[in-house]
């Protein structure tokens, strides 16, 4: 018996038109999942999904806001349709906004009040919350499913700088095991990856100068994360998959699984 075979498997990625998100609906695909990919960018949703199609998978991109319940209820329709009803959501939208980045020239006093509520929002409300009031019911009523949350290294101990992105990931920690505890009676498992630094665009110019070279906050976290390096998309694959799975995971709810390369076990 495979236990992370995921054929017959439906998997809704929310933001799968991310990199880390991406390269968790190809690693779903990989293991048998047909996948849905919801996001804003039709070409880079339609790329990824292409990619899985010419690998041998089943794969549909689906344009939606993770913030509009309004898009994610046509685009349930729309999935259910093309590949079937949904056993597995993972959430991957969100990101930080250099708006409510604190600097040397931004004090946190001095962000707004709209600023900051737009990206809480979008990495709670969008990030967990709608997608699981759209999808969770029909998981719940079809008496299985896994739900995996994408949280952050932020959200166990808020990092400088990234303010108004550690309290909505800490956030994201407790609505899980809100979840996971609402939910397990109805068979569905709701879980978290906490990723430690995976490079994307949305942290990029934080971590590298204009000509490619590290900058002080790179050199900081090599220097705290006990294997030295960033995380590459891939290396969260088999971590989105275990959880997905009910027969490697069966009883596995409500958990935070780190894949941080160990920048949670040390402090200094």
């Amino acid at each position: 018996m495979n236990l992370f075979d995921l054929s017959g498997e439906v998997a809704v990625v929310i933001g799968g038109t991310g990199v880390l998100g991406g390269a968790l609906a190809e690693g779903l695909a990989s293991a048998g999942a047909a996948v849905a990919i919801l996001g804003r960018s039709a070409e880079r949703g339609e790329a990824r999904a292409s990619a899985i199609r010419a690998a041998g998978g089943r794969a549909q991109f689906v344009a939606a806001d993770a913030l509009s319940r309004e898009d994610l209820r046509r685009a349930h329709g729309v999935l259910r349709d093309a590949l079937g009803t949904p056993s597995i959501l993972l959430n991957a939208a969100g990101g930080n906004d250099p708006a409510v980045t604190v600097t040397d020239a931004r004090k946190l006093e001095e962000i707004s009040l709209d600023a900051w509520r737009a990206n809480f929002d979008l990495n709670l409300a969008g990030g967990v919350l709608l997608p699981c009031q759209e999808f969770g019911p029909a998981l719940c009523a079809a008496g299985r499913g896994s739900i995996i949350n994408i949280a952050s290294v932020s959200a166990h101990v808020p990092l400088s700088r990234v303010v108004t992105y550690s309290a909505a990931k800490a956030a994201v920690l407790s609505l899980t095991q809100f979840l996971a505890r609402e939910w397990a009676p109805k068979g569905v498992r709701v879980n978290s990856i906490t990723p430690g630094f995976f490079p994307a665009e949305q942290n990029r110019k934080l971590l590298f100068q204009d000509d490619g070279s590290p900058t002080d906050r790179t050199r900081a976290i090599w220097g705290h994360t006990p294997m030295g390096r960033f995380g590459r998309s891939e290396e969260l694959v088999g971590a989105a998959v275990f959880l997905a799975c009910e027969r490697a995971s069966s009883f596995v709810t409500g958990t935070d699984l780190r894949v941080d390369g160990g920048f949670l076990s040390q402090t200094i």
